[in-house]
């Protein structure tokens, strides 16, 4: 039996109990690679986070990502997370007037963060994707989605902001709804699901609509990742990393940086907040960054027993 320190934050929240719940294992070397899965499943979170030494020694760490599910390249709300969590244990990064620069090694690639620490025990962060968005495949029709979503056909807005299946490390498909009732009411129904999306491109479902009560850049969202083992996910960062450059590719703005908030998470009684942001060049989007805050929530030893 070995014992391993572990924390747990919340994520895309300022306060605690809210956001989307991670646990990080700040130095998971000695932890068996047959645990790691169970560990995952045992703090049954929508993921969990081993980090390592990087494989290039002028990178902060390599992480791997774990969802109740299995390995996964990327997510932002653990990019987010293990940057605060390695930040506030062990002061990591390289810091410029308050703000700490940090690299970390995922399936994706390398990825950039910045932690700034605020006052009330809150730490903002913000990643660069390593991965612009890749168009995928064509989406199910409006038909299709309203069966699959348990919603009308009329929920769902068409052409020109119609649903796309779109990548940035990891495949979502951005389903656009007309109201923020229509998103408190979609759903997931298992046996369409199953028929159709399972098997797809984007088998994992972002749903969204704007919420004029937050001004005219700001959005409500839901994420349901049924084949992730995680049937919703309270704030989803690789999503909204999609979702910024579906935005910006539909954007009047041909230059400049775009902004952007979203909230997630309202449904499951875990709201999240999260910032996104698009650079666009001659309308060709140049960068993501995805950010927001998190708070460090507990901390303890897993034992784990010897392989």
């Amino acid at each position: 039996m070995s014992e391993h320190r572990f924390v747990t934050l919340d994520v895309f929240t300022s306060v605690p109990f809210g956001g989307n719940q991670l646990a990080v294992f700040p130095d998971a070397r000695a932890i068996p690679e047959s645990s790691l899965q169970a560990i995952t499943r045992e703090f049954n979170f929508s993921e969990t986070t081993f980090c390592y030494p990087a494989a290039n020694p002028a990178h902060t760490k390599r992480v791997r990502i774990f969802t109740p599910g299995g390995e996964v390249p990327f997510a932002g709300h653990p990019t987010v997370g293990t940057a605060v969590a390695l930040h506030a244990l062990g002061g990591l990064g390289k810091t410029d007037g308050g703000v700490a620069h940090l690299i970390l090694e995922e399936g994706v690639g390398p990825v950039p963060v910045t932690v700034r620490p605020e006052p009330g025990g809150a730490t903002f962060a913000q990643f660069s994707v390593a991965k612009l968005p890749e168009i995928g495949p064509s989406a199910p029709s409006r038909g299709m989605l309203a069966e699959i979503l348990g919603l009308d056909a009329d929920d769902i807005v068409g052409t020109p902001l119609a649903p796309q299946a779109i990548s940035c490390g990891i495949p979502f498909l951005l389903v656009p709804l007309r109201s923020v009732g229509a998103v408190s009411r979609s759903r997931v129904r298992i046996e369409k699901w199953e028929a159709t999306l399972k098997s797809s491109w984007a088998p994992e479902v972002f749903v969204f609509a704007k919420d004029p009560e937050g001004g005219d850049s700001h959005y409500r969202a839901r994420m349901f990742a049924p084949g992730l083992n995680v049937p919703e996910d309270p704030a989803t960062g690789s999503a909204n990393a999609c979702f910024a450059g579906y935005l910006a590719a539909r954007a009047s703005a041909r230059d400049g940086t775009l902004a952007w908030t979203v909230d997630q998470g309202i449904e499951m009684g875990r709201a999240s907040r999260i910032e996104i942001e698009a650079d666009t060049v001659a309308g060709t989007v140049t960068a993501i960054r995805v950010g927001g805050r998190a708070v460090l929530v507990s901390e303890g030893t897993l034992r784990v027993p010897a392989p």
